[in-house]
């Protein structure tokens, strides 16, 4: 299951790579809401929502559904400004219409909800099997979407004052300095090669951007381009913007120190199937606890050199295994810190 982005024909200037401050928010905003998505923000989300005061904190309570399990399209711009009201006031620039169905897109069926009987009716059943706060919202921007969006509006810039400026301050700057770096491989080292460092869930298919995600669904970027965006607080998830009408937008984890480096959910699996065979769950015990050759496995484990060089070839393809020589013997070592993470890897890809 993909999301793909044809490309054909986008010249490279029309690739765009800025930070949001509005997306960076919302992003902030979802790791409030979703703590055990974001492990390595605990210390951040912890003194972030021990600081907020009761009313602030029950106003983000009642609309977090427009940031909790997926977010509407306009709080990741697809042209970034340099403030976030100046963003916001992009987001203003929208028809009722445009911002009911992208507020509403995890309950609506399709189509236009504010307009459509049919379709106001579904995005309300929809919006009830998600909880009380969800259906009151849902009933309250469909009623009177202007006032709705005033008040989320003023959520926003409340955020703002209590904790997203100084959170901005100290990222902004890496933001920027990601962005740069991905433009520049994009010039001299191609489209495969910005693709990869952005994240390994994404490739590139004849003229196609092919996204790793739950779902399928295709959009285009001809004449319009497509958006890349940055965060800091956004890890381990990527963000598809991909609805018809809006320009695509991969708003993407940002290299950070101390985080390891991702890898795909097809890696992932390639490991877990590796070991799910019960004779090279036994190779990994004895070469957990120190190298190995083949023939001391073989002798070990009373097996023949050659299947034991088979089963040791799967795991050193799944990247958990190291190998080293002494003398003429070569040495098959487990690699603890890979197996270690497995669990953590296998959340964050599915979760990305």
């Amino acid at each position: 299951m993909a999301i793909s982005i044809d490309i054909t024909g986008v010249p490279q200037e029309r690739f765009l790579f800025a930070p949001s401050p509005l997306a960076e928010l919302t992003s902030m905003l979802h790791a409030l809401s979703e703590p055990g998505h974001h492990p390595a923000l605990h210390g951040w989300i912890t003194a972030t929502s021990a600081a907020l005061k009761p009313e602030l904190s029950e106003r983000m309570i009642e609309a977090d559904f427009l940031w909790r399990s997926s977010r509407a399209d306009f709080f990741v711009p697809s042209r970034p400004k340099a403030t976030l009201a100046e963003e916001l006031d992009e987001v203003d620039q929208l028809d009722d219409e445009a911002y009911v169905f992208a507020a509403l897109m995890t309950t609506s069926c399709g189509s236009a909800p504010l307009y459509r009987r049919f379709s106001r009716e579904k995005a309300l059943e929809r919006a009830s099997a998600r909880g009380p706060r969800q259906a009151e919202f849902a009933e309250r921007l469909l009623a009177d979407p202007p006032r709705v969006r005033t008040w989320v509006r003023r959520l926003l810039e409340d955020c703002e004052q209590a904790f997203f400026a100084e959170s901005w301050a100290r990222v902004q700057n890496q933001l920027a300095a990601d962005s740069r770096h991905k433009a520049d491989l994009l010039a001299h080292h191609g489209l495969p090669a910005m693709l990869t460092a952005v994240s390994p869930s994404i490739s590139l298919q004849d003229d196609r951007i092919v996204v790793d995600k739950l779902q399928d669904n295709a959009t285009t970027a001809y004449g319009a381009g497509i958006t890349f965006v940055p965060t800091a607080f956004g890890h381990p998830h990527l963000l598809v913007v991909h609805a018809p009408g809006w320009r695509p937008v991969i708003q993407y984890p940002a290299a950070q120190p101390g985080l390891p480096h991702p890898i795909s959910l097809q890696d992932v699996q390639r490991r877990i199937d590796a070991l799910a065979h019960p004779v090279r769950r036994r190779l990994a015990r004895t070469i957990a606890r120190g190298p190995h050759t083949t023939g001391e496995l073989a002798d070990a484990w009373q097996l023949t050199a050659p299947e034991v060089s088979r089963h040791l070839a799967v795991l050193k393809q799944a990247g958990l295994v190291t190998v080293s020589r002494r003398g003429r013997y070569v040495l098959y070592q487990l690699d603890l810190v890979v197996c270690a993470r497995l669990g953590a890897d296998f959340v964050e890809a599915i979760l990305r």
